[in-house]
């Protein structure tokens, strides 16, 4: 196959940035996937791997990283607006079907922690996409909130929201937070040893910093893409679940699998939340490569 770097505009001036993976075998227009990280990621920690599993099945894929991230635009760097993020994954399908290479009518979305819940969002409210991959999904910011931060740390982080809101009115810049930290003295959005290995890990210098601005925390816990998973039938839904996940949380993914209707399909794989990247790769990778097979690759999908 052959990655290109590409670039491509958003609302606001602003242009994002991906790579473009296409197969070196077989006759286009092929069918195509799109995809991107969750939570201040970039395409460089881990999804690689998957975006080549997808192109070696014979997909186009756009892997482009969010605006304010990598190698995208925005002055705002390291600020997750996650309705941002969906409307600009928006551009990215329109994208998708303006290359010569795409089979408009055969375009699918894959997306992992906070983007597997942007995919259910886009799955239930753009029909141009015709299959859709959450991996191990937000479901509910609030509950995972709930779940994640204890009682007595509830005051201490509505007070920082405050803080950060009052200092922008005087002027000031949006507050920032590490995204990972293992120093309880350091407001942080993980913790966890898996979480720092998984941000932490050996990328191209200046391609990941370990910042973000608080206003992404109160986003993200008041982000609720789990009410969408009903929404997304017709559209073919395959959710991929880590047993034993603490970051997105396990039993909200399986309630929300519940919710959706058919044509649909769970698949779930021992571990945490970042084992579908790693030990569990070829579960997961296999899993998401089957199910656009079935749904993407016949001709006969009708727009």
């Amino acid at each position: 196959m052959s990655r290109l770097n590409v670039e491509f505009p958003a609302e606001g001036g602003v242009t994002l940035s991906g790579w473009l993976f296409i197969p070196s075998r077989g006759d286009g227009p092929f069918p195509a996937i799109s995809m991107a990280h969750g939570y201040a990621g970039v395409k460089e920690q881990g999804l690689e791997p998957f975006a080549r599993a997808f192109a070696e099945a014979g997909f186009v894929v756009l892997l482009h990283d969010h605006r304010g991230f990598g190698a995208s635009g925005g002055e705002l760097r390291h600020d997750v607006d996650p309705w941002r993020q969906v409307a600009d994954w928006r551009r990215a399908i329109s994208y998708l079907e303006a290359r010569p290479e795409v089979d408009k009518d055969r375009i699918g979305v894959w997306g992992t922690s906070y983007a597997g819940g942007h995919v259910i969002v886009l799955g239930a409210t753009d029909r141009r996409i015709k299959a859709v991959v959450s991996q191990v999904p937000t479901i509910s910011g609030f509950e995972q909130g709930l779940r994640r931060i204890p009682p007595d740390g509830i005051s201490k982080i509505e007070q920082m929201f405050s803080d950060d809101e009052r200092a922008q009115l005087k002027g000031e810049p949006p507050r920032r937070q590490a995204i990972v930290s293992a120093d309880l003295s350091v407001p942080a959005s993980y913790r966890t040893p898996d979480a720092i290995s998984f941000y932490t890990q050996e990328v191209p210098e200046g391609a990941w910093e370990n910042n973000v601005t608080v206003r992404s925390t109160r986003a993200a816990r008041m982000y609720e893409p789990g009410a969408w998973v009903g929404r997304v039938s017709p559209t073919p839904l395959l959710l991929v679940v880590a047993m034993n996940d603490t970051i997105t949380v396990t039993d909200l993914a399986l309630a929300a699998y519940e919710k959706a209707l058919q044509p649909k399909k769970l698949v779930t794989i021992a571990g945490g939340h970042f084992d579908p990247y790693l030990d569990q790769f070829p579960a997961s990778s296999s899993a998401a490569v089957a199910w656009f097979l079935e749904h993407l690759d016949s001709k006969e999908i009708k727009p």
